[in-house]
């Protein structure tokens, strides 16, 4: 081969080498187009275009790689396995990962709440019955089972409830005291709540301390 088809052939490699890098961070952002479009607008007000049209490629690309636009929603909503460490991690670590989660999220209003894909899509009867089976089956009965003592139930619901909201609060509503609250100040106040809900205060000092008006309250630690 001459040195000009030896730099061809070299440039070809490096080309389909390109292809092939590009493909993953291809996939990658339209997850991330896809989530923003479904979260902001719902399933129905997004379209395949828009998401291709966000990342610079081909409508055809989403479906080679995810097969149809309801495939590419179910990839971005799916909402069981965010909660798996729940799951997995020792009760008592689990408000080092609910702290971790909660103080990543984005505080700067510029990407929706994963749920709001799904809720803001309520026509998509299918992804809101999976969500809702995917809180049921995670909070209230395989985080519940894990927790044992009065009301676990009730307490793994309050904790997905309050856990949600928190979120929710922070990054649409964004109000100035949690936005400018230093994270060490309001971890303080998450892992209160959290230990408290998960039934760990009862565990390190048996029990609640009393108000002067007899109420139970949460250490403030």
């Amino acid at each position: 081969m001459t040195g000009v088809q030896n730099d061809e052939a070299s440039n070809a490699v490096a080309d389909r080498s390109a292809r092939r890098r590009s493909a993953t961070a291809t996939r990658s952002a339209l997850r991330t187009a896809a989530a923003f479009r479904f979260g902001k607008y719902g399933y129905e007000g997004t379209s395949v275009r828009d998401i291709a049209g966000d990342v610079g490629v081909d409508a055809a690309l989403v479906y080679r790689y995810f097969g149809s636009k309801e495939a590419l929603f179910n990839d971005v909503t799916g909402a069981g396995k965010i909660f798996e460490p729940l799951l997995q991690e020792p009760v008592e670590a689990i408000p080092d990962w609910l702290c971790a989660m909660l103080l990543g999220t984005p505080k700067d209003g510029e990407f929706p709440h994963p749920v709001l894909s799904v809720l803001r899509s309520s026509g998509r009867d299918e992804a809101v019955a999976r969500l809702r089976a995917d809180f049921r089956d995670v909070f209230s009965t395989r985080l519940a089972a894990r927790l044992g003592g009065p009301d676990a139930e009730l307490r793994a619901e309050l904790l997905a409830a309050w856990m949600l909201g928190t979120s929710l609060v922070l990054t649409e509503i964004r109000p100035p005291a949690l936005r400018s609250a230093p994270d060490t100040k309001l971890e303080k106040y998450l892992r209160a709540v959290i230990e408290t809900l998960l039934g760990l205060t009862a565990q390190h000092d048996g029990g609640m301390p009393e108000t002067g008006n007899g109420e139970r309250v949460a250490n403030d630690r």
